[in-house]
């Protein structure tokens, strides 16, 4: 090959110069306009949500890895929490973050892979507000016995609050009602209950009771209730709370963090006030019973008043003291005789005892040859001559009176 043919062929006109910024926003735009949407499967890891509200996180499978963001405004779409290690099917648009170049996902919204979302969600949220404790027994607040005074959280239209109505006239004639109508379910409900429990304990504080519920429905119907604001709320109430969301079966978050749950908004008035009728009845058995009672505990008092009046003390009272005067007179005639031995006996004791006494006296002792040497002016016994130096008095005490000697060291040699 000739070094002709190597040489680079002439340009027709100057080349078109492109700016890094330029080249980044070509790729954007490429991306933006040939992928606007599809739908990608992956797991999700280093998910972490900013201050901001925006959630960055990376999905990948065996093989690669792309960046992915959740923008503020998107992630009320999504029900359940992004976490490292869920695999999920997310629709998105592919994009770029121009100013380093970066390929990203932008994500509209996101569904498990292996289990729906609400389903995910509600798993979740329970795992975090029983680690809070807020599903514990001993947070839960006694249900008032005869409520006079009860709210209502639920919507105007639909069954629930015709039957809660229903139940509460029939038990409970009289009992002062108060409803806040609220959405419950779709845009707003979440909002809507929750802010109805603030208001009854912050402006009707007097309420005792409050039900907050709805009918049944399907589990989307039902989410409103398994929402952390409207958990939180209930949480928060000083009024106790019962919980009456949808049919027997249904279980919401709503039913765990109340301080009682039923499995109908019917059953929920049923709970919250006692049947009247059913309650005077009780009353009017128990006046029955009490005034029974009564009877018999006067007829056997009445018995018992005449077994004492047929008591010879009874009839004669007299006798009473009589027998008493005569007791008293006995006493005292036996009084002397009593005293006189006694008398005697403490003589006698007391003659043992000098005996004994005299016996263990220093003075007997003394009146046997013996002699008490003390130390003088200091008084103390002496028990050994190492206690006395030469030239100190000692004090001699005999049988009969007392000497004062000098001490001395012994004489030399053996006595003559």
């Amino acid at each position: 090959m000739k070094d002709s043919e190597l040489a680079e062929p002439p340009l027709a006109s100057p080349p078109r110069i492109y700016t890094v910024s330029q080249v980044n926003e070509l790729i954007h735009e490429l991306l933006e306009s040939s992928l606007p949407e599809l739908w990608v499967e992956g797991e999700i890891s280093n998910c972490r949500r900013y201050p901001s509200g925006h959630t960055y996180m990376t999905l990948k499978d065996e093989g690669a890895q792309i960046q992915a963001v959740l923008f503020k405004g998107m992630a009320p779409g999504v029900k359940f929490e992004p976490e490292d290690g869920l695999k999920v099917l997310a629709r998105c648009r592919v994009s770029s973050y121009i100013k380093r170049g970066d390929v990203q996902l932008v994500v509209y919204s996101m569904e498990p892979k292996d289990k729906g979302a609400l389903q995910l969600a509600f798993e979740q949220l329970k795992e975090k507000l029983s680690r809070e404790g807020l599903f514990d027994p001993a947070r839960k607040k006694p249900l008032p016995r005869y409520p006079q005074r009860v709210g209502i959280v639920t919507s105007a239209q639909g069954a629930a609050i015709h039957d809660i109505l229903s139940v509460l006239a029939r038990r409970w004639p009289g009992l002062e009602i108060l409803i806040v109508p609220v959405r419950v379910q779709g845009d707003g409900a979440k909002e809507d209950i929750a802010s109805a429990i603030r208001l009854f304990n912050e402006d009707f504080p007097e309420t005792e009771l409050l039900l907050v519920g709805r009918g049944g429905g399907s589990y989307e119907d039902l989410w409103a209730f398994n929402e952390e604001l409207v958990a939180r709320a209930i949480a928060a109430s000083r009024i106790p709370v019962i919980s009456c969301v949808g049919h027997e079966t249904d279980f919401t978050i709503a039913d765990f963090v109340a301080d009682r749950r039923t499995p109908t908004p019917s059953a929920a008035a049923e709970l919250a006030v006692p049947d009247k009728k059913a309650l005077a009845e009780d009353v009017l058995a128990l006046s029955e019973d009490m005034v029974l009672a009564m009877k018999d505990k006067l007829l056997r008092l009445e018995d018992r008043l005449r077994e004492l009046q047929s008591r010879p003390a009874l009839q004669s009272p007299h006798r009473i003291y009589e027998e008493l005067i005569r007791r008293v007179d006995e006493l005292l005639s036996r009084l002397p005789e009593a005293a006189r031995r006694l008398l005697i006996d403490a003589e006698k004791d007391l003659r043992f005892q000098a005996g004994r006494l005299d016996a263990f006296s220093p003075l007997k002792i003394l009146s046997r040859g013996y002699a008490i040497a003390e130390k003088w002016p200091s008084r103390e016994i002496l028990r050994s001559s190492r206690q006395v130096s030469p030239g100190e008095t000692i004090k001699v005490r005999l049988h009969e009176g007392e000497l004062f000697c000098e001490a001395k060291d012994p004489p030399r040699g053996k006595p003559a």
